[in-house]
């Protein structure tokens, strides 16, 4: 029986993964931040290219909405940790084989690496027999494994593991030392004296005593004379470690490679739902978003940056949330405001949305529509780099032009206080220019600028503004709400608060 993967739906995809490195918006999304946040306590499965790599069809994010959606019965989710907590023990039993020096050691580690194998797969056959599962993807695999722990060559390899380790267990040997010589000889039942000795000795135990039993070095590698010893062992048990060395030599491709690919895959879930939990803990709300290929009409309710706000909960601080919706022909955001009042914050959520929604998990929110764009692009204010011998005014302009040169109506664009090295006129004037090319386009655009004119550019355009506590403006609300550009009135409400208006000026000159 073929399952092909719990992430993937077809092998082009897959291919890609392989190939993925970190997308050129992560770092102005703070999106590399959160997949290494996700992956910090998975690092040996290597899940980054699996974050690297956005989906092309619905259908296969659905398909992974399914799983997570499967996983959040806590039954199943905990059936995969118990699995992936025995494969990870397999796994260390195999490296420490690896790095062992004497034969017989190496293949009784590679033994019960195999042994912690088979009743990992048998134990979440067993559990996934009786579980639950709706998603196409868990409940191929459940399938797949079902079959294959019922196979003759796991049910065999499984029978050959445990009656070897328990004819190993039967071993008994006594080492006899004479100076600086030993023997080695099998065990016939002698008498254990320490037990009598102990016993004639316990009238006399006056209360706890210290313990002056010689303890042995916990150290895994043999020395030279443990390994002697085992070597007179093998000697007196031939048969059974006959055994020992053909199970080595026959047995090395016991791994099966779907079983593994699973073990794998399955966790880019399990990350993302151990590192959401806490924020769902504190009653941040999520929800599996609406995602089209085709209508731009998008929106998200009570949604959040999701590296913020796993800062803000690390330091006890509030998580503010905020909406916005674009419909009828509206493409454009054109966020404006005072200064530090989450206006980067807002277009880092909106791309964050899009980005998490492409690669089949849930997003921050009560509700969202989102698209499945065909690509992402950001500008973000950079310092000036010397080795392109560019100023800062050509910098973005070329990076401008590139991204208008690859961007098509189905591309997202976040560009956040772009030509702030110039004079206002020359600012306006561009920012107009490009306002046009983005219109003609007819993508998605968030556009954080302290241009308030572009905020009623057209037809196309929405304004958004970052809001301050209306008693005390110097107060952020960090709250962005849908509402026409008022930086004028914003600068009177300063200029009030500290008696600076002109009438107040006057009066306070001609007082």
């Amino acid at each position: 029986m073929h399952f092909p993967s719990v992430l993937f739906q077809n092998s082009d995809d897959r291919i890609r993964a392989d190939q993925a490195v970190p997308p050129g918006f992560f770092g102005d999304l703070n999106l590399d931040q959160l997949v290494e946040a996700i992956t910090a306590s998975k690092q040996t499965y290597n899940l980054r290219p699996f974050y690297y790599t956005p989906l092309k069809d619905i259908d296969a994010i659905d398909y992974r909405h399914e799983v997570l959606k499967d996983l959040e019965d806590k039954d199943a989710l905990q059936h995969i940790v118990r699995f992936a907590q025995g494969m990870r023990a397999m796994h260390q039993h195999i490296d420490q084989s690896g790095k062992l020096h004497y034969r017989h050691q190496k293949q009784t580690w590679f033994l019960e690496a195999v042994a912690i194998y088979c009743e990992a797969v048998s134990c979440l056959a067993d559990e996934f027999s009786t579980a639950d599962l709706e998603s196409r993807a868990l409940s191929g695999f459940s399938e797949y494994l079902i079959n294959y722990s019922k196979s003759s060559p796991f049910v065999s390899l499984r029978s050959e593991t445990q009656n070897l380790k328990a004819d190993l267990s039967t071993i008994e040997y006594c080492v006899q030392i004479d100076g600086g010589t030993f023997k080695v000889r099998k065990y016939e039942s002698e008498t254990d004296y320490s037990l009598e000795i102990e016993e004639t000795f316990k009238k006399f135990r006056q209360g706890a005593a210290n313990d002056h039993r010689i303890k042995f070095s916990e150290w895994v590698q043999m020395n030279h004379v443990e390994a002697k010893i085992d070597e007179f062992v093998a000697l007196l048990f031939p048969e059974i470690f006959a055994r020992l060395d053909s199970y080595w030599a026959h047995h090395t491709e016991y791994l099966d490679e779907t079983i593994a690919t699973f073990d794998r895959e399955v966790q880019f879930y399990v990350a993302y739902l151990e590192y959401t939990r806490p924020l769902k803990q504190v009653g941040l709300k999520f929800c599996y978003p609406r995602v089209s290929s085709t209508s731009k009409d998008v929106s998200n309710y009570e949604g959040f940056d999701l590296v913020l706000a796993s800062k803000l909960l690390g330091q006890d601080k509030p998580v503010i949330s905020n909406d916005f919706f674009l419909e009828d022909g509206e493409r454009v955001f054109v966020v404006s405001g005072p200064n530090q009042g989450g206006k980067t914050t807002f277009c880092r959520t909106f791309g964050q949305l899009h980005y998490l929604a492409s690669i089949g998990c849930f997003v921050p929110g009560g509700t969202a529509r989102l698209l499945l764009c065909d690509n992402l692009f950001t500008h973000f204010e950079r310092e000036e780099q010397m080795h392109n011998l560019r100023g800062k005014l050509q910098d973005d302009l070329v990076r401008v032009r590139q991204i208008l040169d690859a961007a098509t109506a189905n591309s997202i664009i976040i560009l956040n206080e772009i030509f702030t090295s110039t004079t206002l006129r020359d600012a306006t004037f561009l920012s107009e220019k490009l306002m046009e090319r983005i219109s003609e386009l007819g993508c998605l655009c968030v556009w954080v600028t302290f241009i308030e004119e572009l905020a009623s550019f057209d037809g196309h355009v929405v304004s958004m503004t970052s809001t301050v506590v209306a008693q005390d403006p110097t107060r952020r609300t960090f709250k962005v709400i849908r509402r026409p550009a008022d930086g004028l009135s914003y600068a009177l409400s300063i200029a009030q608060k500290y008696q600076l208006t002109y009438q107040q000026l006057k009066d306070s000159i001609g007082s």
